[in-house]
């Protein structure tokens, strides 16, 4: 098969397209032909040696990647051999998702609903349950004035439909032209630029107070955002893609009257898992009701999905498509 293979840490360069054997099935696990394979961040941390909270660096030479959707191809024993031609999606492989074939457990697919393609799949799988997780956290009814940060990113996109279905007013902030004419593109009231001094002054003189605000970049934008927080808002934080979290001051929230909240140590926390939130992101994907954005590379451009991922270059979820 061909696979993405890591021979050395360091930069995006050193992810070479290779053929390797095809991996092999064990007991309780099944073979998927890879149709789309997702990129997280973290993946890029994992590239350099670096480790990922309780996780150490891989062991090299490494296939990096978690996630895949794509047809079951063949089962291990123990594993119902009806699955074989069953369209799924899971974030367990084991034998590394940048590649043509992947092996995961069985227990871990989700069988991909009624016409929801390969892409949108993996985007819900772990972006649309974030999203639905972060949502547990801040319910959104029409009297509620949403600013969503990265709102041209993967869980952004979906922050801003959500909000708009639920009558909400909604603000996109994104960093750039083309990504604020992607945040208007999806209907948000308000879609600025967060890279422009004032930004914040533009959303004070629009909607006065935000009540709830997801911020997935944290640093001086989640410090600002914070701040356009009135009494009794919501602040729910679930990313630092600036370098670094921003949570406010306990006696400083209180003192505003704003909730804050750790949207990853929920989602990490939650009792029984995230597979509830997995299945209605992909009903959602399903029904039509929420639309992920995804932003494909050839799997062989591994190494340039990761530059664009790493520079904040990309709109919506990335995959790798062998």
């Amino acid at each position: 098969m061909e696979a993405i293979r890591l021979h050395a840490y360091g930069p995006a360069a050193n992810l070479r397209l290779e053929s390797v054997p095809d991996p092999v099935a064990g007991a309780g696990e099944v073979r998927i032909a890879v149709h789309a394979a997702g990129l997280h961040f973290i993946e890029t941390l994992m590239r350099r040696g670096q480790a990922v909270g309780p996780h150490p660096a891989p062991a090299l030479p490494a296939i990096l990647g978690g996630e895949v959707a794509g047809v079951v191809e063949s089962v291990g024993e123990e594993v119902p051999a009806e699955l074989v031609g069953r369209r799924v999606v899971t974030s367990d492989v084991t034998s590394g998702g940048y590649a043509s074939l992947a092996v995961a457990s069985a227990s871990s697919l989700a069988t991909l609903p009624g016409h929801v393609d390969y892409g949108p799949a993996v985007a819900m799988n772990t972006t649309g349950a974030t999203t639905f997780g972060l949502l547990e956290l801040a319910p959104l009814s029409a009297s509620d004035v949403v600013l969503a940060t990265a709102a041209a990113g993967g869980i952004g996109t979906l922050l801003v439909q959500y909000a708009r279905g639920a009558g909400a007013r909604v603000i996109g902030a994104a960093g750039g032209p083309a990504k604020v004419r992607r945040v208007e593109e999806l209907g948000a009231d308000l879609a600025v630029d967060y890279r422009q001094p004032g930004w914040d002054k533009l959303v004070r003189e629009a909607f006065g107070e935000v009540t709830v605000a997801f911020d997935g970049v944290g640093g001086e934008l989640g410090q600002a955002v914070y701040g356009l927080l009135g009494r009794g808002g919501r602040h729910v934080v679930f990313g630092s893609a600036a370098g670094e979290w921003f949570f406010a001051g306990e006696e400083d929230a209180a003192a505003r009257g704003v909730t804050v909240y750790d949207g990853i140590a929920h989602l990490l926390g939650r009792e029984g898992g995230v597979g509830d939130l997995r299945a209605r992101a992909l009903d959602a994907a399903a029904d039509g009701s929420l639309t992920p954005a995804v932003q494909a590379f050839p799997l062989a451009d591994a190494a340039a999905a990761h530059e664009a991922l790493e520079s904040r270059n990309t709109m919506g979820k990335v995959i790798l498509v062998p």
